[in-house]
């Protein structure tokens, strides 16, 4: 049977529409108060309104200034997005790494309560390592719906180990944590099983003097098991060098870690998996599934099927730069990708970090939203992708 060459376009015009929606701007450098936008998180409320964050560089590009974290909401599934808001103000200095987590499960807020995990610094990230500065770990929250916020709450003491010589006593600790960071992205809560209510929120951090190839650096994650009164620390992820991470949960109270290697000899996201809901770590690998420009990836959880976890991820897989983001699925909690869609790579093989930093965001049962990086730290960007 043969196919007219309009028919087969219009197939095709169809497929792709089905599969994508057009990328929408969110944040776009140079515009509402900022140089630029680095770092996007974003999460989906009860009512189906979207919040998504970023930093918001006041005068550069760079990681390390006078950074806020911003705040934009969208009522209709990623079509339009409100004005920016500032939500977090460190005057001069940095505050960044924006991780945001709905706890759905609090019985005093049905709604419930929207946390913003982030960090603030007060010196580059290379003096911090050497030991030249701070990054603390804060939080502030919203119960309703992220219109009003709470004032922040410092939980470094328990979310972190700094060792500040002739600083305050409280900081001393004999792990000598320097550089700090949470996820870049989403947090997330447990919603079954054991750990059912559980807030996790990934991290990194250096520990010593600095390594070559970043040695000194390690994954780790905190949580709360009490609607964010308390907080403990995991034990790290064992492969120096593991850095930005983002968690997801399996079955059976189990959960997977997606992690970038700073080291950059191995081009591969590293998966590490727990079996107590994070505490601690069985395993953790590098995925040759997953090649990886040695940047952020995102990893969430899709739903259940069989009992068993549907996950994405979705990361800049190319192994010389950042480009060709690509979202995969898949349906056995980790071990095979079976879906692999390319959501952005560049015409250009000459341009660099085209698509970089991403979170992922679940807008139906076949529907996943994509907040990301675009054309060279230009814009963020946001794309629903059917699956």
């Amino acid at each position: 049977m043969k196919y007219s060459r309009r028919l087969v376009q219009l197939c095709f015009l169809f497929f792709f529409t089905a599969s994508f929606s057009q990328e929408v701007p969110v944040f776009t450098s140079g515009t509402e108060g900022h140089k630029s936008y680095r770092i996007p998180a974003i999460v989906s409320l009860k009512n189906n309104d979207l919040l998504a964050f970023a930093e918001g560089r006041v005068n550069n590009s760079g990681d390390f200034g006078d950074i806020n974290i911003v705040l934009k909401r969208s009522n209709d599934k990623g079509k339009t997005w409100s004005p920016v808001r500032i939500l977090v103000n460190y005057a001069s200095m940095q505050a960044g790494n924006p991780a945001p987590v709905v706890d759905l499960l609090d019985p005093e807020h049905p709604q419930g309560v929207v946390y913003l995990f982030y960090n603030t610094g007060n010196n580059h990230e290379g003096e911090v390592r050497k030991g030249k500065g701070l990054r603390e770990v804060w939080y502030i929250k919203s119960i309703d719906q992220g219109n009003n916020w709470s004032e922040p709450v410092n939980i470094t003491l328990q979310a972190h180990r700094p060792f500040q010589p002739n600083a305050n006593p409280e900081y001393q600790f004999k792990e000598d944590w320097r550089t700090y960071a949470n996820t870049p992205g989403h947090a997330f809560q447990f919603q079954r099983g054991n750990y059912r209510g559980r807030i996790y929120v990934a991290a990194n951090h250096t520990a010593g003097d600095p390594k070559p190839q970043y040695r000194d650096c390690n994954a780790h994650g905190f949580y709360s098991d009490d609607h964010g009164k308390t907080f403990k620390i995991s034990t790290n992820i064992d492969i120096p060098g593991s850095n930005e991470a983002m968690g997801a949960e399996l079955s059976s109270g189990r959960m997977i870690m997606s992690v970038r290697n700073q080291r950059g000899d191995i081009r591969q996201r590293i998966l590490a998996f727990s079996s107590n809901g994070g505490s601690t770590w069985d395993t953790a690998y590098f995925d040759p599934a997953l090649p990886d420009a040695v940047c952020q990836g995102s990893i969430i959880t899709l739903g259940f099927k069989n009992g068993k976890a549907v996950i994405a991820s979705c990361n800049a897989a190319d192994e010389k730069r950042r480009d060709n983001l690509t979202l995969r699925i898949s349906y056995d909690e980790g071990k095979t990708w079976k879906k692999n869609i390319v959501v952005e790579k560049s015409v250009d093989d000459k341009k660099r970090d085209w698509a970089a930093y991403s979170d992922l965001v679940v807008l139906d049962k076949k529907t996943v939203g994509i907040c990301y990086e675009r054309n060279g730290y230009a814009e963020i960007v946001f794309k629903a992708v059917r699956y």
